[in-house]
């Protein structure tokens, strides 16, 4: 399950990228649009320009913006950044792996095996999509909608 900090992560990087290469958006102005607690997000904003992901200008002006280009931006570095690995078992985690303390062979278990097809499958995904592709899927059903047609 995404947890509410991934998925704030990337409702406000959305927003941030939609206003890319415009100015620094403020978190007050993100919280209010995105209707997300607003000291929940100011710790998820620093996470993110922690790791290089956004850019942040202090005084009159101020706020945050992405560093890079929205095409550059991938959901698995945002899931990962937010929320760390992205198994559904520590045992097929790529990098962070842990044995589970109850397995007697990780080599012939068959629930490790599977979730490790969940694991590369999950991956395949969130690595080709980047927060460009959400802002297209999302202004496209916005489009749909709008224009009165069902999706």
């Amino acid at each position: 399950m995404l947890s509410k900090k991934t998925k704030y992560a990337i409702k406000a990087l959305v927003i941030l990228g939609k206003n890319y290469g415009k100015a620094p958006m403020q978190i007050s102005k993100i919280a209010e649009e995105e209707r997300i607690p607003k000291k929940f997000l100011e710790q998820i904003l620093l996470d993110l320009k922690n790791s290089g992901l956004l850019y942040s200008k202090k005084g009159a002006g101020g706020g945050y913006s992405l560093n890079k280009s929205p095409n550059e931006i991938y959901l698995v570095q945002i899931m990962r950044i937010t929320d760390g690995p992205i198994a559904m078992l520590p045992c097929a985690s790529l990098n962070f792996y842990h044995k589970c303390d109850e397995c007697k062979d990780e080599v012939t278990c068959g629930i490790r095996n599977v979730f490790i097809d969940v694991r590369d499958a999950t991956l395949k995904i969130l690595t080709e999509t980047s927060l460009a592709a959400v802002i297209e899927r999302e202004d496209k059903l916005v489009g749909i909608i709008t224009s009165g047609n069902e999706i």
